[in-house]
């Protein structure tokens, strides 16, 4: 019988062993690539398809090792020398400096750090277990916990990233009874997250790219309105949706590893090697009635999701109410010492310091890519073949290309809103159609990056590390993109 080492927040995704030469080989011919464009590039000239190659790089070494920070990390690294020879170290501190003075990530780290402490509260004084109990008197068979897991996630559709993590924390105790494997646990929360936010018009993606939309001039009136009737058309959502149906009903069957994972969940070991996650123990018991922990869990989520709205969708100050609520309701009750709880929250803002470090190093891939010019290279590579009919779909593949190797669902649009708009209208295109497109290829990017926010986000809630999540969703995403592709082609052939 072997045993489980201590897992870490930062242990690898496989298990450890001796180096091999596969490692040298991998460092020695990523360096020699980047190298050789660099002394072949002209500084003066623009990057072209030098471009992706950082972004082609990441790919490689996070498939080849399942190590996520280091793949980006080098990426990184590699896109700055492309870009000062002479000094990437001093451009590296510089971008890294920008980055961290950012106000997206600041906010984001707020907002996770408090997310983080805020679970481990309901986690520490039984509740989250107590809920998982309880539901274990609703649902009785595997199937129902999935379908379970999956009409929460369309609940909570206010954001990604709380939808991410309160539905994993919700619901990873009651999957792991019915030996549903972590990996497909983070499959249907994260396919519940981005896919489902944008097809709601009261989420945080709706409220931002409406007023994206209406600043770039798409519309005459109010962004919301051209948001409203883009919906119908943005794809992604709607067919990730059905897929996560089918797989919840069992009519889809396990795809790529994802077979490899379930098969192991059905061996009871539904966590996977070096999870940031422990199994509960066979005697763990909730230290209160099951339906007492049900309201004393629900009840948190309430005032979350609900101070949020009352904010104007701001789940920063929607989590500080939270968790001052959740402090007082423990503290009344005694379910736990003040002392016992204010630990938790630490240990909570500690558990996320790795989902953080992935999303903050992806910026700084992400900054690396605008310098050399990625989206403007991949939108000026199709110029030449667009047409009415085909501007939709040309939009979903190129923009969905462009968010997934970036990570950034909401930064590529910035850019490339203002390029994409211009052109519909000029083609007299749908711009209904043209929106859904690029809210659906924004929906594809951050659900099937293995480094996107909301990916790494679903991974660490749902407890297995990013590259597990990223490996057995990937064929999932791509069978919803192709659909979706094809839906696109065949919508700008009718409507246009």
């Amino acid at each position: 019988m072997t045993t489980r080492s201590d897992p870490h927040p930062f242990a690898p995704s496989l298990p450890a062993r001796d180096g091999t030469g596969r490692t040298l080989l991998l460092v020695a011919a990523v360096l020699a690539t980047v190298i050789g464009l660099t002394l072949a590039q002209d500084p003066h000239d623009d990057y072209g398809w030098i471009s992706l190659v950082p972004s082609l790089i990441v790919l490689v070494v996070a498939i080849a090792t399942h190590r996520t920070l280091e793949a980006l990390a080098i990426g990184a690294l590699c896109g700055l020398i492309l870009l000062q020879p002479d000094d990437f170290v001093g451009e590296l501190a510089d971008i890294s400096l920008a980055v961290m003075m950012d106000e997206t990530i600041a906010w984001l780290i707020l907002v996770c750090g408090l997310m983080g402490g805020f679970i481990a509260m309901l986690e520490t004084s039984g509740c989250t277990l107590s809920f998982s109990q309880g539901m274990t008197r609703l649902v009785k068979s595997r199937r129902q916990s999935l379908l379970s897991t999956a009409a929460l996630g369309v609940l909570i559709f206010i954001d990604d990233y709380l939808n991410a993590l309160a539905t994993s924390s919700a619901m990873k105790r009651l999957t792991d009874r019915f030996g549903v494997s972590r990996e497909k646990l983070a499959y249907i929360v994260d396919s519940t997250a981005a896919p489902i936010c944008i097809l709601v018009p009261l989420s945080t993606w709706a409220v931002y790219f409406a007023e994206l939309l209406a600043t770039n001039g798409a519309t005459d009136g109010a962004g919301m309105g051209l948001y409203l009737q883009s919906i119908p058309f943005m794809l992604y959502g709607w067919v990730a949706m059905g897929l996560v149906l089918l797989v919840a009903l069992g009519k889809l069957p396990d795809l790529g590893p994802m077979k490899a994972a379930e098969a192991r969940a059905r061996a009871g070991r539904p966590i996977p090697d070096g999870a940031p996650d422990v199994p509960l123990g066979d005697d763990a018991t909730p230290a209160m009635s099951p339906w007492r922990g049900v309201i004393n869990f629900l009840a948190p989520m309430a005032v979350l999701i609900g101070a949020s709205a009352w904010f104007g969708i701001d789940l920063l100050k929607g989590v500080i109410v939270a968790t001052l609520f959740t402090l007082a309701l423990y503290l009344v009750q005694r379910l736990a010492t003040f002392n016992r709880l204010m630990d938790a929250i630490m240990d909570g803002f500690r558990t996320m310091m790795l989902p953080l470090a992935i999303v903050a190093v992806g910026f700084v891939l992400r900054e690396i890519n605008d310098q050399l010019g990625m989206t403007a290279f991949m939108i000026d590579a199709l110029g030449p073949y667009l047409t009415p009919a085909l501007l939709p779909a040309l939009v979903f593949a190129s923009m969905a290309v462009v968010v997934f190797a970036t990570g950034s669902s909401w930064g590529v649009f910035v850019i490339s809103i203002p390029i994409v708009v211009p052109m519909a209208q000029h083609l007299d295109a749908p711009m209904p159609l043209v929106v859904g497109a690029l809210l659906s290829a924004s929906s594809f990017g951050s659900h099937a990056c293995f480094f996107s926010d909301s990916s790494v986000l679903s991974a660490q809630g749902s407890g297995c590390l990013p590259m597990q999540h990223g490996l057995t969703q990937l064929p999932y995403a791509l069978l919803g993109a192709l659909i979706t592709a094809a839906g696109f082609l065949a919508l700008g052939h009718a409507l246009t």
